[in-house]
């Protein structure tokens, strides 16, 4: 017969052994955002847990101080109310959901991926007069595509930037509705055709980091993983070196053939990327001829840059 401390022994190797699989980055991130957030994973779990535990012991004190065994216990058929009893079940948890609410309103706001960093890490403020690195990322059937408007390449199923820079992201997608997550950096952020998604983020720690999507869109999406890269500002530049020597010339034609289903795609290096290209991918008018959303879209809502509905769905969409 196994005794008590058998069992616990066997309970706890195999506790071990189901964790050791386990990948904790998002407890560990490298990222000043997604730390913010284990933290306040942390903070809403201990405030729970202050309901929780105690409802626990007493189910388990309760049934042992109450078994029919137990000859000693007080019977007392007609007790029905007990004033002081009632305030403690119903205060202590209206004063943990007030500190739930205030703790999610506040963080919320702050960690609103549509809100520019004031910080590069805490204690670290943003440096005066630094711009963000502009990404604009698309999701595709099954692979990630990367443009760097500012350096003028583009990169798929590859991700890089410097560390201690801020990173602003604008997300969509060629068809199928996907998600942005890289567990190290930030929290996902869900990419839709004809719609663009914003986060801001910065990773604080050099290292390479594992990307992909979190949102099941078909056959291929096991293999939309992609690798992260934080870079020092000098490694960063000669990556973006590398990828102008390395690449060919994405056009509107190289797209095409790119964007049609594939799946496990390698990394690929585009050295030059044809202008407004993205934004037409957005605009859902790459193939010649097509017209482009913001331009039918425009005179209704007096907005001829980006059609007014993107911006607002695709926000209303992150915050539900």
């Amino acid at each position: 017969m196994l005794t008590p401390r058998t069992l616990r022994k066997i309970f706890f190797t195999a506790t071990v052994a189901l964790l050791s699989g386990c990948d904790t980055v998002v407890m560990s991130p490298s990222g000043d955002i997604a730390a913010q957030q284990a933290n306040l994973i942390v903070w809403a779990t201990g405030l729970m847990l202050i309901i929780v535990v105690p409802v626990i012991f007493f189910i388990f004190l309760f049934a042992w101080r109450y078994r029919a065994s137990n000859k000693d216990a007080v019977y007392k058929p007609d007790w029905d109310h007990s004033t002081s009893l009632e305030l403690l079940i119903w205060a202590a948890p209206l004063a943990i959901v007030i500190a739930l609410g205030a703790l999610t309103w506040v963080s919320t706001h702050q960690l609103d991926p549509y809100r520019s960093l004031d910080r590069i890490s805490e204690g670290k403020p943003i440096p005066e007069g630094e711009e963000p690195l502009i990404v604009e990322v698309v999701a595709m059937d099954w692979k990630w595509l990367f443009f760097y408007p500012e350096q003028g390449i583009a990169v798929v199923n590859q991700l890089a930037a410097p560390v201690d820079r801020e990173i602003k992201f604008k997300i969509t997608s060629t068809t199928m509705m996907n998600s942005f997550f890289i567990p190290a950096l930030a929290g996902q952020i869900y990419a839709m055709g004809g719609m663009e998604t914003k986060l801001h983020a910065v990773i604080n720690e050099p290292g390479s980091y594992d990307g992909f999507s979190a949102n099941y869109s078909g056959a291929g999406f096991n293999g939309m993983r992609f690798k992260f890269l934080g870079m020092a500002e000098g490694d960063f530049e000669q990556w973006v070196a590398n990828a102008k020597t390395e690449g060919e010339i994405l056009s509107r034609s190289v797209y095409q053939e790119l964007a049609k289903p594939s799946e496990y795609n390698p990394v690929q290096y585009y050295s030059e990327v044809e202008p407004e290209l993205y934004d037409s991918i957005l605009n859902r008018c790459v193939e010649p001829g097509t017209p482009c959303m913001k331009d039918w879209m425009g005179p209704l809502h007096g907005d001829h840059n980006t059609p007014a509905s993107v911006d607002t769905h695709s926000k209303a969409s992150h915050q539900h």
